[in-house]
């Protein structure tokens, strides 16, 4: 089975997890909880009047594990690896192997810089997929942002990546559109 490591749990992590598991790829979310949520409140975010982050991120994560997400909560990842058949990422806790990476680590870019991605300037630099210079890497959110650090184009970009994954995994572009018959 196809597998994905998603390093970071804010908007973006969390949004790629959701278009993933969903969609019957084993998804892995790696979280230290670092996110900028946790001291916002939302106002600004499509669908939402008023919530408070840390709010927001519980139901974010309840959502996802309905889809059957493995959130490693707490986990650091210390190190990725390009191996012949994918990726090794290193925990504490010991290595994970996984077919495509989604780095959603904010402006902590340390990983994308030891896989020896492309930048553009202080940014991760990536194409509209939010694929980076290394094919199955992508990279979301802060990460490739100079400045537009909104948690809605966050989820954007996960959801972008996530789509992407989706396509090449199909063979053929693949959209997630749901209809009122999906939710009976």
């Amino acid at each position: 089975m196809t597998t994905v490591g998603i390093v970071g749990g804010g908007a973006a992590g969390l949004s790629a997890a959701l278009f993933t598991a969903k969609n019957g790829l084993e998804t892995h979310v790696f979280d230290t909880d670092g996110t900028w949520l946790h001291k916002a409140h939302l106002f600004n975010y499509l669908g939402i009047e008023s919530e408070d982050g840390t709010e927001f991120l519980e139901s974010a994560r309840d959502q996802v594990d309905g889809f059957g997400v493995e959130r490693h909560q707490g986990t650091e990842v210390t190190g990725v690896e390009a191996t012949d058949d994918g990726f090794t990422l290193s925990t504490e806790d010991g290595d994970h192997d996984v077919d495509y990476v989604v780095l959603a680590t904010g402006t902590k870019r340390g990983l994308a810089e030891d896989l020896g991605l492309d930048f553009d300037g202080d940014v991760v630099d990536v194409d509209v997929t939010m694929e980076t210079s290394h094919a199955d890497v992508y990279a979301t959110g802060a990460m490739v942002r100079e400045e537009e650090w909104q948690a809605i184009i966050s989820a954007g970009d996960g959801a972008a990546a996530a789509l992407n994954i989706l396509s090449k995994e199909k063979g053929e572009h693949f959209h997630d559109f749901d209809t009122p018959a999906d939710a009976e």
